[in-house]
């Protein structure tokens, strides 16, 4: 813990000398697959939803005020020829074991196929205290067209609760069923778009993939003399070659075998993300802070001035002012054991101060 009195670190160096060493070596480059930093277009989770009933509950049910519920009961019991008698809903007034609930399943990003069995999940959304025990009725899936009333699966089930401080959602392990084949296009109009993730969609990394495609035999090979185009930050577009039609899978998978290199000759933008629940702290060590003074419970940060007091902790042995790591700040808190919460506000301060030469991510 931080002692009472304030520490004060000033910063005036770049790093230790044996960080100014590695600095001045030339740093390994290692090429990275396409396929570790995109996907192909058309590759993309579907999510099936659908409203169904539990039922066998210990009386922990919606209940027989809630009438949401009584209405789907009694439509279940008309569908499968029970239907209630001239006393409506009334009949059911009792039914405490019962809960209404949406159910969602996801289909792989690679498909499915008709019989293929997913997991779902069911979440309550009416009175009901507790799922435990139940077991959810036939319940038809579609897609996430709401106006359109094609059926997808079917799901059916006992439940499996996520844990005992929320016993209003659970999973059914294997309760849904595909009826339904899931055979996603990944071609069209002749080409196959690359689609980087959102930890890589930058312009000079998509004309980078676009160069390292072109520079293969798939681009001598083209009239054209190319065959991929950045059509943005995050789409690259791929000619499909006539020699591939008849079997495009070898085709992509050549593609998404290539490297490029990310560094040093391209980089997105320097990040820092923070996980403030896990209470993690990632740091690109290229992000500099500018001059800036903080003030933070027991701890003052000034990058700039002198070191005059006694109390002064060096982030390096070197005087010279040069631009300052957010890194080797970080590892100066560290020294004084300036707890991570804490670490954290002071990040967030200097970012709205300006001073932070990188993006911040708070997760």
């Amino acid at each position: 813990m931080v002692s009472k009195s304030a520490w004060r670190i000033t910063v005036v160096a770049l790093a230790l000398s044996v960080g100014l060493s590695l600095l001045t070596s030339s740093p390994a480059v290692a090429g990275t697959r396409l396929k570790d930093i995109c996907r192909v277009k058309g590759q993309e989770e579907n999510t099936l939803v659908g409203l169904g009933l539990v039922v066998g509950l210990n009386g922990s049910g919606d209940g027989g005020k809630f009438l949401p519920a009584i209405r789907s009961l009694a439509t279940a019991l008309q569908l499968m020829g029970n239907p209630i008698g001239p006393g409506g809903a009334v009949e059911l007034k009792d039914a405490k074991n019962i809960a209404l609930v949406t159910v969602t399943a996801k289909v792989p990003a690679a498909g499915g196929r008709q019989g293929d069995r997913l997991e779902c999940t069911v979440s309550s959304i009416g009175a009901a205290k507790s799922l435990a025990g139940g077991r959810l009725m036939m319940t038809p899936l579609q897609g996430p067209d709401v106006e359109s009333t094609r059926v997808y699966a079917f799901a059916s089930g006992a439940i499996e609760l996520d844990n005992d401080r929320m016993p209003t959602s659970g999973r059914i392990h294997g309760g849904c069923q595909l009826e339904e084949d899931f055979f996603h296009q990944y071609i069209r109009d002749g080409l196959i778009t690359l689609v980087l993730d959102e930890n890589h969609a930058d312009f000079e990394i998509a004309q980078a993939v676009a160069d390292a495609i072109n520079k293969t035999p798939f681009g001598l090979q083209s009239e054209r003399g190319f065959i991929a185009r950045a059509a943005n930050q995050q789409n690259v577009l791929v000619m499909l070659l006539d020699q591939y039609e008849q079997d495009p899978v070898d085709y992509i998978s050549q593609i998404l075998g290539l490297e490029i290199l990310l560094e040093p000759e391209v980089t997105t933008d320097s990040r820092v993300v923070i996980n403030e629940r896990a209470g993690s702290i990632v740091i690109d060590g290229d992000i500099e802070i500018g001059a800036v003074a903080v003030s933070h419970a027991n701890v003052i940060i000034d990058t700039e001035a002198p070191p005059t007091l006694d109390r002064f902790v060096p982030i390096s042995p070197q005087q010279e002012q040069v631009p300052t790591k957010l890194k080797a700040l970080v590892d100066a808190l560290n020294a004084v054991k300036v707890p991570t919460a804490d670490i954290i506000e002071i990040i967030k301060q200097i970012d709205r101060s300006g001073k932070l030469h990188g993006k911040l991510i708070v997760q």
